[in-house]
């Protein structure tokens, strides 16, 4: 494995992307990475954090996760996804929520969850996990409030300027929600093995990222109808995350976490996409070779 590093980062190269990236077998412990300790932007990969702390307290009995929410029209976070996307008053529950938050990475169901949690439990989950390096700043709507300032009256269309780029607190991790790759695979093991929460809740939080529909990324990687990818993606200008897990038919599971950031600012990138799920791909194999 000493060379799949390099390969790594040939891929990430080539792409035109800078990146970062963590593999774990989730049962062995054996690892590797490239820039795995350097800290990342997370974006909507902190949902993740979201969906464990709300879990650990409904299993703590202090959410119920039936619980009716109500969702004006009004006031709901930006995003082209759900309840973001959608026109009229909306009620479901606690869960139906988190589905929305990580299957199609619902901005405004992700606020309906955090709003009932809060953040500093967000922070206290991470904490007791063992994240040193994870921390939650903000809500998802205020990082979207944060870009908006930050963009100017050019609005939206000043995001594909490499100045106006430059400047967005929300791309700075020491000013944004933040992790590792490490970190994250480290979180993705505990839920895998039933260490982050009651095994009842963790097939529950595993069944949800499997249900994710994003094939671009991670998944994109692995086209084999009987290996399983379940994961949930991160996006801001110029920022393409994934985080993971991988299984095998033949029992082998992979964790891991892939950070990217291109060079262009162009909003539709195919290769930034895929070179997520190459990079994973040759860090599992690696894995599986050396195993």
């Amino acid at each position: 494995m000493t060379n799949t590093p390099t390969r790594i980062q040939e891929a990430f190269a080539e792409a035109g992307v800078t990146g970062k990236l963590h593999a774990l077998d989730i049962d062995s412990g054996a690892e590797l990475g490239t820039g795995a300790d350097q800290a990342v932007v997370t974006a909507s990969v902190h949902k993740l954090c979201v969906l464990i702390t709300l879990h650990e307290q409904a299993a703590a009995g202090l959410v119920d996760l039936t619980e009716q929410v109500e969702c004006p029209p009004d006031g709901r976070a930006s995003g082209p996804t759900g309840l973001s996307a959608m026109l009229d008053p909306v009620r479901m529950s606690l869960r139906d929520a988190a589905y929305l938050m990580m299957a199609v990475s619902d901005n405004t169901a992700a606020e309906l969850c955090l709003s009932r949690v809060g953040l500093d439990a967000v922070n206290a989950t991470t904490a007791r996990l063992g994240l040193t390096r994870t921390r939650a700043l903000h809500t998802f709507r205020a990082m979207f409030e944060s870009m908006r300032e930050d963009a100017g009256p050019g609005g939206a269309q000043a995001l594909t300027d490499p100045y106006v780029i430059a400047r967005l607190r929300a791309l700075d991790p020491a000013r944004s929600n933040h992790s590792t790759a490490r970190d994250m695979t480290r979180l993705l093991r505990a839920l895998w093995r039933d260490e982050a929460c009651t095994p009842e809740h963790g097939a529950a939080m595993r069944r949800v990222l499997g249900l994710q529909v994003w094939p671009h990324r991670l998944a994109a990687g692995f086209p084999f109808d009987d290996v399983h990818v379940a994961g949930k993606t991160g996006s801001l200008p110029t920022l393409r995350n994934e985080v993971g897990v991988v299984e095998y038919p033949d029992g082998g599971r992979y964790a891991v976490a892939v950070f990217t950031r291109a060079a262009r600012t162009a909003a539709t990138l195919p290769s930034a996409d895929a070179v997520i799920g190459t990079a994973a791909r040759i860090a599992v194999e690696a894995l599986r070779a050396a195993g």
